[in-house]
């Protein structure tokens, strides 16, 4: 969560439009398990079906990103990362229906919690409508694939899933600068600075912490993982709060409207410990 929550920053600092810098940031990630996969010895062709879903689901991923991105550019760090945390409400339908299992009341109360939150930050950051709107956009998109994945990780390995849906989103976005003949992205050097930025966000925030997020949906349910990762707008509005200082202060209602959003965290973590703890005492007294 510490790591992704350097993501908005450096979509920040990077000074290129969203659809190269998803571009990019998908090129270096996948080749970055690429290499990884060689090196540790665990190249595996799954079967052929499989890849097509997988490089679908990349489609996916990389509209998540474009639009969490451009939520970025056209508002700030703070409004999409706090609007980003409405995955959760959508990961509440989502998971019941792919995991064939009765919707839990409490997690749509947690959703109907979000709602309220994201209706005051809408309330009181009428200027940042559009980024608002791309930041809930990229949240759906994001409880979708993160769903699916729950799924994959049975039945594949995370690093096998996650190279392969890389590459996908980076196809897909290939074929679409090919058909609008956007061709700058291809001959455009970008500067140093952003070459650096670009590193650590395809190796460091990409490649290694998507694996690991499809890693432990082998132990965690989708939900539980996505209201965890809800933490990372903590970090990130603190983080740019130092960096890019009164361009990211907000109004007092965006705070109640976030905060309200981040306390549905915490409400899950304890409802889930409660749960967990009464299960084992259920087995304890069977046993």
């Amino acid at each position: 969560m510490l790591i992704w929550g350097f993501t908005g920053i450096l979509g920040k600092l990077i000074s290129l439009p969203s659809q190269p810098l998803v571009w990019y940031r998908m090129l270096i990630a996948s080749i970055g398990i690429g290499i990884y996969i060689f090196l540790a010895g665990l190249l595996q062709k799954p079967k052929t079906k499989n890849v097509i879903i997988y490089v679908i689901v990349g489609f996916v991923v990389a509209a998540h990103w474009i639009t969490f991105f451009e939520s970025i550019k056209v508002s700030t760090v703070s409004i999409a990362l706090a609007c980003l945390s409405s995955t959760t409400l959508f990961v509440a339908f989502l998971e019941p229906l792919f995991y064939k299992r009765k919707i839990v009341l409490y997690e749509v109360l947690l959703g109907v919690a979000v709602i309220v939150g994201l209706g005051l930050i809408f309330n009181f950051e009428p200027n940042y409508k559009l980024g608002i709107l791309l930041a809930i956009t990229s949240a759906f998109l994001a409880a979708l694939f993160g769903t699916v994945n729950g799924v994959f990780v049975r039945n594949d390995k995370p690093r096998v899933i996650s190279f392969y849906e890389m590459l996908g989103g980076f196809i897909a976005i290939t074929f679409y600068f090919l058909v609008t003949a956007n061709f700058q992205v291809f001959t455009t050097i970008p500067t140093s600075m952003n070459i650096i930025y670009l590193l650590i966000l395809g190796l460091v925030c990409t490649a290694f912490a998507f694996v690991a997020s499809v890693e432990v949906l082998k132990v965690l349910s989708p939900f539980t993982v996505t209201i965890s990762i809800n933490m990372e707008p903590i970090y990130a509005i603190i983080l740019a709060l130092l960096i890019f200082g009164e361009e990211e202060k907000m109004t007092t209602g965006f705070y109640f409207g976030a905060g309200l959003i981040l306390a549905t965290i915490f409400t899950n973590a304890f409802l889930k410990s409660r749960m967990k703890k009464r299960n084992l005492s259920k087995n304890i007294i069977a046993s």
